[in-house]
């Protein structure tokens, strides 16, 4: 099945199977290895990307679910001069990884997260993150990048 939808800004078709799932298409057809898969199943979010905004995890749609849809992974999020996303430079920051291979998909949460609900507390923090399985930290630098995050999106707010 031809499959045409806008990844990070530019339009692109493949040609699937019916049965391929968003994240190989992201994977496999499409290069952008970013968007990780981890379990398969839905319960790692190691695949989170946004789709039209929202925060998904790409082992639980069809490609062809998608057609005509938007979606951005985190190769997307970077300006094109390099300059990191505001939620990815609070990670940086607050070194809120440590093997990153569960850093894409959080770091897409945080940033649905904070468009949804940009005033959220540490315990609406880590609710929301619960669908997002880190194996290698205890999550607190990973709250805190995302209440950095916050903080920055709060002060940008207010100067413009």
């Amino acid at each position: 099945m031809k499959v045409e939808l806008v990844v990070n800004g530019k339009q692109v078709s493949a040609d699937v199977p019916p049965n391929t799932l968003l994240v190989q298409l992201l994977r496999e057809h499409l290069r952008l290895t970013g968007t990780h898969m981890g379990c398969d199943t839905a319960q790692c979010g190691a695949c989170t990307v946004l789709l039209d905004g929202r925060a998904i995890k790409s082992c639980n749609a069809l490609a062809v679910q998608v057609q005509g849809c938007e979606v951005t992974t985190i190769e997307g999020m970077a300006q094109p001069d390099g300059t990191l996303h505001p939620v990815q430079a609070a990670f940086k920051e607050c070194h809120g990884l440590q093997c990153g291979f569960c850093t894409p998909g959080m770091v897409m949460s945080t940033v649905d997260l904070l468009k949804r609900h940009p005033d959220a507390d540490e315990r609406e923090i880590r609710e929301q993150l619960d669908g997002n399985m880190c194996r290698c930290t205890g999550y607190q630098n990973i709250v805190r990048a995302v209440q950095t995050a916050r903080q920055a999106s709060a002060t940008a707010t207010a100067t413009a």
